[in-house]
């Protein structure tokens, strides 16, 4: 049986300003989109994307982070907490962030950033959604030093106790999280988009491939306490919003194969393009 080492939320402190754990999670994952962004770039002459539009969806991309995912875990999980302490809803630093809610906040963000710049808007997700993984694996460490979202009671060895939840050995589920969104989904994703693709085509599997590890994690995940927990049928919250998700990331994949399919079957179509 393992004890959470219980690390201090606050990573550095000076004086009256404090940086926490968890917005420098936030830090590292804009720091490796950049990156890896940078990397797609300049190992493809043919990407839409120059350096300029890469700054862009950064800045656009962490407001709708920011934005998106703290409405998100507002709305989706503890409304009735927030309800009765409305100024909480701005400590972001004490984590609190919903995948889903940043995700509709980044894809919002995302059509901006396509009409500045007069692209088609699956185009620019196809770019965007490979660099997100990594971001979302440092937010899951964020998690496990925060010692929130802690996973089910369990009797397997490697059980962890969170002793600010209780004495029971729960499934470290942060780290499981951690290893499945940023690091399985990151290697399939980045893979899958190395080779050419129909528009729309890696977009989708993104949101396919990140509903079914989500869906999948959650049933280690303790569901959380607050406005929304076990739901109908016994599945959470997170995983009825997955559900969404992987219809969506189907259609996209239907729509792209076809647009495919119409492009090779019409000469006219594959000149103009």
């Amino acid at each position: 049986m393992l004890v959470h080492p219980q690390i201090d939320p606050v990573a550095i402190s000076l004086g009256p300003l404090s940086v926490h754990w968890y917005g420098l999670m936030y830090l590292i994952g804009f720091v490796l989109f950049i990156l890896l962004g940078r990397y797609r770039i300049k190992h493809n002459p043919h990407s839409v994307f120059t350096y300029e539009m890469l700054d862009d969806a950064l800045f656009y991309g962490m407001l709708g982070v920011i934005l998106g995912g703290r409405l998100g875990h507002v709305l989706f999980y503890q409304f009735g907490y927030y309800l009765e302490h409305p100024l909480q809803i701005f400590a972001i630093w004490e984590g609190g962030m919903s995948f889903h809610g940043g995700f509709l906040g980044v894809f919002v963000a995302m059509i901006l950033l396509a009409r500045k710049h007069n692209l088609p808007w699956l185009a620019v997700t196809d770019f965007v959604v490979p660099l997100i993984p990594p971001g979302l694996g440092a937010g899951r460490i964020g998690n496990f030093i925060n010692a929130e979202l802690w996973g089910r009671p369990t009797d397997v060895p490697w059980g962890m106790v969170f002793p600010y939840v209780d004495e029971l050995p729960r499934h470290p589920s942060q780290l499981y999280q951690f290893a499945l969104e940023g690091v399985v989904l990151f290697i399939f994703i980045w893979i899958y988009s190395s080779k050419p693709r129909a528009t729309g085509a890696v977009t989708g599997m993104f949101m396919i491939g990140y509903g079914v590890l989500r869906s999948f994690a959650e049933f280690y995940r303790e569901p959380e306490d607050g406005f929304m927990g076990v739901l109908t049928l016994g599945i959470t919250m997170g995983q009825w919003l997955s559900i969404p998700m992987i219809l969506a990331g189907i259609t996209a994949l239907i729509w792209s194969r076809r647009q495919t399919v119409s492009t090779q079957n019409n000469p006219r179509k594959r000149k103009k393009r």
